[in-house]
Protein backbone atom coordinates (compact mmCIF):
# COMPACT_ATOMS: atom_id res chain seq x y z
CA UNK A 1 0.00 0.00 0.00
CA UNK A 2 1.66 3.61 -1.09
CA UNK A 3 1.09 6.25 1.13
CA UNK A 4 1.97 9.47 1.19
CA UNK A 5 3.45 11.80 4.55
CA UNK A 6 4.67 15.52 4.85
CA UNK A 7 7.49 15.97 7.06
CA UNK A 8 8.22 18.32 9.56
CA UNK A 9 11.23 20.67 10.68
CA UNK A 10 12.96 18.62 8.16
CA UNK A 11 14.29 19.68 4.22
CA UNK A 12 12.71 17.04 2.41
CA UNK A 13 8.56 17.90 1.44
CA UNK A 14 7.26 14.83 1.11
CA UNK A 15 8.10 10.69 2.05
CA UNK A 16 6.23 8.28 -0.23
CA UNK A 17 6.15 5.15 1.90
CA UNK A 18 4.99 1.50 -0.16
CA UNK A 19 4.55 -1.02 2.94
CA UNK A 20 3.19 -4.44 2.21
CA UNK A 21 1.69 -5.93 5.29
CA UNK A 22 4.75 -5.00 7.98
CA UNK A 23 7.55 -5.20 5.30
CA UNK A 24 8.97 -1.62 4.03
CA UNK A 25 9.05 -2.17 0.41
CA UNK A 26 10.10 1.37 -1.14
CA UNK A 27 10.78 4.74 0.20
CA UNK A 28 11.06 7.77 -1.70
CA UNK A 29 12.36 11.53 -0.10
CA UNK A 30 11.14 14.18 -1.86
CA UNK A 31 13.81 17.11 -1.69
CA UNK A 32 16.69 17.19 0.99
CA UNK A 33 19.42 15.65 0.76
CA UNK A 34 19.76 13.41 -2.76
CA UNK A 35 22.23 10.62 -1.41
CA UNK A 36 21.00 10.61 2.46
CA UNK A 37 17.66 10.03 1.67
CA UNK A 38 18.44 7.47 -1.58
CA UNK A 39 20.63 6.00 0.88
CA UNK A 40 17.88 5.52 3.91
CA UNK A 41 15.62 4.10 1.50
CA UNK A 42 17.60 1.53 -0.13
CA UNK A 43 19.03 0.70 3.67
CA UNK A 44 15.13 -0.13 5.16
CA UNK A 45 13.64 -1.63 1.89
CA UNK A 46 12.52 -4.90 3.02
CA UNK A 47 12.51 -4.30 6.21
CA UNK A 48 9.92 -4.77 8.75
CA UNK A 49 8.17 -1.54 9.75
CA UNK A 50 8.72 -1.93 13.66
CA UNK A 51 12.69 -2.34 12.78
CA UNK A 52 12.72 0.70 11.18
CA UNK A 53 11.09 2.42 13.75
CA UNK A 54 13.51 1.29 16.43
CA UNK A 55 16.28 1.88 14.73
CA UNK A 56 15.89 5.80 13.14
CA UNK A 57 12.98 7.27 15.60
CA UNK A 58 15.03 9.75 17.33
CA UNK A 59 17.93 10.73 15.07
CA UNK A 60 18.43 14.40 15.12
CA UNK A 61 20.15 16.64 12.36
CA UNK A 62 22.14 19.18 13.80
CA UNK A 63 20.46 21.86 16.34
CA UNK A 64 17.16 20.22 14.82
CA UNK A 65 15.44 18.04 17.10
CA UNK A 66 14.12 15.48 14.23
CA UNK A 67 15.86 14.31 11.03
CA UNK A 68 14.69 12.95 7.79
CA UNK A 69 15.09 9.18 9.36
CA UNK A 70 13.20 10.25 12.56
CA UNK A 71 10.65 11.74 10.15
CA UNK A 72 10.15 8.75 7.91
CA UNK A 73 9.79 6.44 11.47
CA UNK A 74 7.56 8.97 12.31
CA UNK A 75 5.70 8.39 8.83
CA UNK A 76 5.53 4.70 9.63
CA UNK A 77 4.17 5.08 12.90
CA UNK A 78 1.24 7.34 11.22
CA UNK A 79 0.90 4.73 9.20
CA UNK A 80 0.51 1.76 11.44
CA UNK A 81 -1.95 3.46 13.55
CA UNK A 82 -4.17 4.51 10.45
CA UNK A 83 -3.78 0.71 9.56
CA UNK A 84 -4.87 -1.01 12.80
CA UNK A 85 -7.77 1.09 13.15
CA UNK A 86 -8.97 -0.60 9.94
CA UNK A 87 -8.12 -3.86 10.74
Amino acid sequence: MQYEFRPSGVCSSKIVLDVEGDIVRKVQFVGGCSGNSQGIGALVQGMKVDDVIGRLRGIRCGRRNTSCPDQLAQALLLYQSKNETKE
